[in-house]
């Protein structure tokens, strides 16, 4: 009679890594809330940045419910099963080297900011209720059977498609819902008749700071070990932003002669988005190399957008989904065995380079279909869109009842479902019939 196998060991290396990475993932939920915040005028800050905040509980709840199974549960090749419903059979086991309920907790981090990415492209118009519906609806219809079809045992996985930590699953899926959210929400109301200017750029500083270093989490976690894998792509995620940073600011001094700071926390981020699905599959100077190409797409995307109708206001799908999708083309170029992976188009296998299309094509189609769907469906029930006198006061105190900034002690002007200061900078500006947006 065969010797039954030993039950594989958790190990404790492995598992404080993971909780570290797990906790460097969870950050930057909060960190994108400050990217964004910084980015918008200031009479919307507190709402951005609520989108982001809010998305850790939406979506973290709709994950452990039901998101974990149907992305990691057995199933089909196209949607996990139910078995893990309610987190049943998701306990101290291992999964792996690590307890099972820390990979469903890390793998939790990335189904919040992956629908946190998206509220960048309907800030300052999008009603907060359908937002967190929408958001909630999509993790689950969108983003859990994405994540099946590439990590859960589904069938882009089968097919050989490479993704170590999300290009497709994360980025391309985010940038295409992002690209139809926009488009369905219509622009803002003063977009192409006013300069709508970020109000608080440090704030764009540090979030791009706090996105970088939870970066190192998202992709060298998804080892899933401490290993020379994670060493492998810890490192690549240091070098492919250093590139793209540099290559952004040259493309910014070249074109207007200035380097901007939003334009250098912006190409930071490309380039993290850009690695993340080659990071474990390439070598350090091939990452520096796909963070120096990245830059070129997204840049000129951005330049693209601005001069049409399309308010994807943060350029949500021009950072994450350019992005995402250049990065995951070029895994395919650029991968090696040499480097733990398998080989690409440069290292002799052209026909990697075809599932790496063929993956992001269907994830832009699925992503792109469904997003659309859903947003359909929750504005059936409720209007998406913030009506005009609060949309042109701001989402702040319509929304929420607060404001980010106050402007110190004051009467207070009561409207409909608002209460503001009246030596308010919004109110002053509505007060005064000035033009839309003068208290940002």
């Amino acid at each position: 009679m065969p010797t039954p196998s030993p039950l594989p060991a958790i190990n404790g290396a492995d598992t404080a890594w993971m909780m570290v990475a797990c906790a460097l993932v969870l950050l930057m939920t909060p960190a994108l809330g400050f990217f964004y915040g910084g980015l918008v005028r200031s009479k919307n800050a507190l709402n951005t940045m609520m989108m982001s905040f809010a998305a850790l509980g939406a979506v973290g709840l709709a994950w452990a419910l039901f998101g974990y199974s149907l992305a990691f549960g057995e199933g089909s090749p196209l949607l996990g099963g139910g078995g893990h419903f309610f987190l049943r059979g998701v306990g101290l086991e291992a999964h792996g080297s690590i307890p099972h309920l820390l990979f469903m907790a890390y793998q939790g981090t990335f189904a919040v900011i992956t629908a946190a990415l998206i509220s960048g492209a309907v800030v300052e118009r999008m009603r907060f209720g359908p937002y967190l519906a929408f958001i909630t609806l999509w993790s689950l219809v969108v983003y859990a059977p994405v994540c099946h079809w590439v990590w859960g045992g589904g069938w882009l996985g089968s097919l050989g498609a490479l993704d170590f930590a999300g290009g497709t699953v994360v980025h391309v899926n985010a940038g295409a819902a992002a690209l139809v959210a926009a488009a369905v929400l219509g622009p803002r109301r003063d977009y192409g008749r006013q300069a709508l200017l970020p109000h608080n750029v440090p704030f764009v500083l540090l979030g791009a700071a706090l996105l970088w270093f939870g970066w190192f989490g998202f992709n060298a976690g998804s080892a899933l070990a401490a290993n020379a894998t994670a060493a492998l792509a810890f490192t690549n995620t240091m070098l492919a932003p250093v590139a793209t940073l540099s290559v952004w600011m040259a493309l910014d001094r070249l074109r207007t002669r200035k380097t901007t700071a939003v334009g250098a926390a912006t190409g930071i981020v490309v380039g993290l988005v850009a690695v993340t699905p080659a990071a474990g599959y390439i070598g350090p100077m091939s990452a520096i190399l796909l963070g120096a190409v990245a830059a070129f797409p997204s840049y000129y995307a951005i330049l693209h957008r601005s001069r049409t109708r399309l308010d994807d206001s943060l350029d949500v799908t021009a950072a994450h989904g350019v992005g995402g999708l250049v990065g995951a083309l070029l895994t395919g170029v650029l991968a090696s065995a040499v480097w733990g992976g398998k080989d690409g188009l440069l290292a002799g296998d052209p026909a990697q380079l075809g599932r790496q299309a063929a993956a992001v094509g269907a994830v832009l189609l699925y992503s792109g279909g469904a997003s659309f769907a859903l947003l359909k469906l929750v504005g059936a029930y409720a209007p998406l869109r913030a009506d005009r006198r609060h949309e042109g006061l701001g989402l702040d105190v319509p929304q929420h009842g607060e404001e980010a900034y106050t402007s110190g002690e004051g009467a207070i002007l009561v409207l409909p479902e608002v209460a503001t200061p009246l030596d308010s900078p919004a109110v002053s500006g509505l007060a005064a019939e000035a033009p839309l947006g003068s208290g940002a």
